[in-house]
């Protein structure tokens, strides 16, 4: 009687510790699926290197898929990480729609999703656990304020914007057009898509300038550092100096802009954090703990400018 008494005493212990609990899962190592944008630019690809870099010190298996800039590839690899039965999926969408279908399979399956950087277009926010983000339309306001106050509010402008249907190409030309929008000597007369890569941002350019007196365009106002550093080059090629002939202003606050800033090329760039990771990563482990998680984590940047580019260039790239 005693020997069946332990062995049933040690089943039901047995049982106990295969009980799935979320407890218990919070305190294995997360498997996380990360499905990334693509690598259009510096500043994409320190931020997937910094979110590679949260996971291993957090012990994190992180599962990265490179979208390739084209969202069938992120459903792919969304809908691959469900059959996985991953703990969670971190997700940086090339657009903003289409993205309820996959979702609502990944909400059924038990795993949360966190967005990061960019947006999406979604009615029912239990379709996510949480944003992590920049505010982009502060983004674009900061910008277009240093842009009227160096030029004291008088100033034709060229847009070189970032890729149709993303958050940070509608976000922050709503951000800068809201500020412009005060000042009635202000006015963007010509704009256009180049991507949010540096050889469009040079072919775009190349565009504005055949189109146009280089001399009646007061500024560039580019929604990143790759497509203004486009713009330098095609402005250098054209015989215009950038930096002194035409402003610009962008986002980002990648390495290659602080030095084009302290060669005097470009002017001013609005910073956007690349560590979202440990946000991320704090809203899911918060989450298996059983605790709420606010629906957006906003993470936000400065504006620098060339006064202080030599200094943050020289910090930026040490080691």
């Amino acid at each position: 009687m005693k020997q069946l008494i332990t062995l049933i005493v040690s089943a039901i212990a047995i049982a106990g510790c295969g009980s799935g609990s979320s407890e218990g899962a919070a305190n294995d190592q997360l498997t996380v699926g990360f499905s990334q944008v693509g690598s259009e630019s510096g500043w994409r690809t320190s931020f997937t290197q910094a979110v590679q870099a949260e996971a291993r010190d957090r012990g994190i298996d992180l599962k990265f898929s490179d979208a390739q800039q084209k969202q069938e590839n992120q459903i792919r690899a969304v809908r691959s990480f469900i059959a996985q039965g991953v703990d969670a999926i971190v997700i940086a969408p090339v657009v903003e729609t289409g993205w309820k279908p996959v979702l609502t399979e990944a909400k059924r399956a038990g795993i949360p999703v966190v967005i990061v950087d960019r947006n999406m277009a979604l009615k029912d926010d239990s379709l996510y656990l949480t944003r992590v983000a920049s505010d982009f339309v502060e983004e674009g306001r900061k910008a277009g304020r240093w842009l009227m106050e160096e030029t004291g509010g008088d100033c034709d402008i060229v847009e070189l914007q970032g890729t149709v249907g993303a958050t940070a190409a509608i976000d922050r030309m709503t951000g800068f057009n809201e500020v412009i929008a005060n000042y009635p000597d202000a006015e963007i007369v010509m704009t256009q898509t180049a991507d949010f890569t540096r050889a469009r941002g040079k072919e775009i350019m190349e565009t504005f300038l055949r189109a146009m007196d280089p001399a009646d365009i007061c500024a560039v106002w580019a929604h990143n550092d790759e497509m203004a550093l486009g713009a330098v080059i095609a402005m250098k090629e054209a015989g215009i100096d950038p930096g002194d002939d035409i402003l610009v202003v962008s986002v980002d606050a990648v390495p290659d802009i602080f030095k084009a800033m302290a060669d005097g090329d470009t002017n001013a760039t609005v910073e956007l954090s690349p560590h979202m990771g440990g946000p991320a990563f704090d809203a899911i482990e918060a989450h298996l703990r059983g605790e709420s998680v606010d629906k957006l984590i906003s993470v936000n940047g400065d504006l620098f400018t060339q006064e202080t580019a030599a200094e943050e260039y020289q910090k930026r790239t040490a080691g």
